[in-house]
C-alpha cells in the first residue's frame, strides 16, 4: 500500500487586509499580492485548522471515522502545550485510537508533512491520514512593517492521504541550513528568551518598518539568496532521484513565496519550459499551506488526470527544503466539480 493524496480543501479566514492600504503600486506589483486573508483576533491556528478538516469532510463527502491519525503542520499552536493536533482529536469527534502530532515547520513543512505521512501509511502502522497545515503568520507581523505584512496572508489547508496500488509519493530529497536561523525568527517566545525576562521592545529599521523583538523579523535579501541557492541544487537531486527529465514533468508546484521571487527562481532552475504555479495574489503565503492551496488551485483549472509527474517543493524558515515527485492523478472529485 503506498501513501497517495486523494482531497484538499483550504480555509480562509473573513477578513481581508488590501496592500494598497500599505504600500504602493508598484511594490504590490512585484510581489504580486493584491490582498490577504487575516485571522481575526480571537481566531487560533487550531480554528483555523478545524475549519479545513470540516471543509475536507463535507466536500468530498469523507467518513471522518475512517481517520487514523493527524497530522498538524504549523508554527503557532493554540498552546506551547499540550499539542494542537491532539486537542483537534477532540474538536472534530474522532475516536479516541487517532493518532496525533505536531510539526513545526514553516515554509518546507508540506513536503514533510507528505514524507511523515508516507512512513507511517507504508510501513502498515495506520490506513488514513488528515494532513493539515495552519498558519496565523499576521498576528505576529507588526502592521507598520511594510516589507513583510504584505507578503503573508493566514490560513489552513486539510489534505487526506489513504493508500494505493503504486508509489504515488517518491524522490523525497530534505535540506536545513540552521547556520541561518536568524533571518526569519519570532526572537522572543520560546524557551531560548521568555516573555517573563524580555520585555517587548519596539524598534523601527533602516527602512522604516517597525516592529518589536515579539514579532517576525524577516531578511528579505537574505531569504532571497537562500532560496536561489539551494532551491536549483534541489530541483536537480529530486530530478535524479526520481530518474527523470524536465521535460517529464507535468508541473512544478513550489511555495508560493511572491511573484518576484517565483519568476527568478523559474528562470535559474531552467523551468521555463515546464507549466509552472505562480499565484497569490488574493492569500499571498500561506507558509505551509501555500503547496497545497496551489495544488487545489491547478486541479481546479486544469483537473488532475494529467497531474501524474509533478515537482513539489518547499523552502523558507529554518532555513530548510525540501522536494518530491507526486502523482496526483488520483484525487477525488469534490461534490459539484466538473473536472479531477
Amino acid at each position: 500500500m503506498f501513501a497517495t493524496i486523494r482531497a484538499i480543501s483550504t480555509y480562509l479566514p473573513a477578513q481581508i487586509e488590501n496592500n494598497s492600504e500599505l504600500v504602493d503600486a508598484r511594490f504590490i506589483k512585484k510581489i504580486g499580492v493584491k490582498c490577504r486573508h487575516i485571522s481575526a483576533k480571537d481566531e487560533s491556528a487550531g480554528d483555523l485548522a478545524f475549519k479545513a478538516a470540516e471543509k475536507l469532510f463535507a466536500e468530498y463527502d469523507i467518513d471522518r471515522n475512517e481517520t487514523d491519525f493527524i497530522l498538524l503542520c504549523t508554527q503557532h499552536p493554540d498552546h506551547l502545550g499540550p499539542h494542537t493536533s491532539g486537542h483537534l482529536q477532540h474538536r472534530l469527534g474522532l475516536k479516541k485510537s487517532v493518532g496525533t502530532m505536531d510539526i513545526s515547520l514553516g515554509c518546507s513543512g508540506y513536503i514533510y508533512g507528505l514524507a511523515v505521512a508516507k512512513g507511517l501509511i507504508e510501513t502498515g502502522l495506520v490506513k488514513k491520514i488528515l494532513f493539515i497545515t495552519s498558519s496565523v503568520y499576521t498576528k505576529y507581523i507588526n502592521v507598520k512593517d511594510t516589507s513583510t505584512r504584505p507578503l503573508f496572508g493566514d490560513g489552513a489547508t486539510a489534505t487526506w492521504i489513504d493508500g494505493g496500488d503504486k508509489e504515488n509519493l517518491r524522490a523525497f530529497v530534505f535540506g536545513s541550513d540552521g547556520s541561518r536561523y536568524d533571518k526569519l525568527i519570532i526572537p522572543v517566545g520560546g524557551s531560548r528568551l521568555m516573555p517573563r525576562d524580555n520585555p517587548e521592545v519596539f524598534s523601527t529599521d533602516d527602512n522604516n518598518n517597525y516592529r518589536s523583538n515579539y514579532e517576525i523579523f524577516m531578511d528579505g535579501m537574505a531569504i532571497t539568496y537562500f532560496t536561489l541557492r539551494e532551491v536549483p541544487p534541489l530541483v536537480e537531486a529530486v530530478l535524479n532521484a526520481a530518474n527523470l527529465t524536465r521535460a517529464n514533468l507535468d508541473y512544478c508546484i513550489f511555495h508560493q513565496a511572491n511573484k518576484f521571487m517565483m519568476t527568478y527562481l523559474r528562470d535559474k532552475a531552467g523551468l521555463n519550459d515546464v507549466p509552472f504555479h505562480n499565484d497569490i495574489s488574493t492569500t499571498g503565503n500561506l507558509v505551509s499551506g501555500s503547496v497545497p492551496l496551489a495544488i487545489e488551485q491547478v486541479v481546479k483549472s486544469s483537473g488532475a488526470t494529467n497531474l501524474k509527474q509533478v515537482m513539489l517543493a518547499g523552502y523558507g524558515v529554518g532555513l530548510s527544503w525540501a522536494g518530491c515527485i507526486a502523482d496526483l492523478s488520483g484525487l477525488y472529485k469534490k461534490k459539484g466539480d466538473e473536472i479531477a
